[in-house]
């Protein structure tokens, strides 16, 4: 009895399943989550922020052009005021 396996405490995945409890499963080696949560070659989000990336409407153009626009309607609401009076 001397020898015990060392599979009971080699380090374990880490990821937390649905109902909290700790996946039982053993990491890819030199990584730390199995290859279910993450640790398999090109698993993981893409380089860069590519998952933001959905319709464009708070992109820097898209801002730039509303604050132009609303500026316009600004004037044109002045210049509309001014004539009638």
């Amino acid at each position: 009895m001397g020898s015990e396996s060392a599979a009971p405490q080699a380090p374990r995945c880490g990821a937390r399943s649905r109902g909290g409890s700790p996946c039982r499963k053993y990491p890819i080696r030199w990584r730390r989550r199995c290859r279910l949560h993450g640790g398999a070659q090109g698993s993981g989000a893409p380089p860069g922020n590519r998952n933001a990336l959905k319709h464009g409407r708070a992109s820097a153009a898209a801002l730039a052009a509303r604050r132009v626009i609303s500026r316009l309607i600004r004037e044109s609401e002045r210049t509309l005021e001014e004539m009638s009076q």
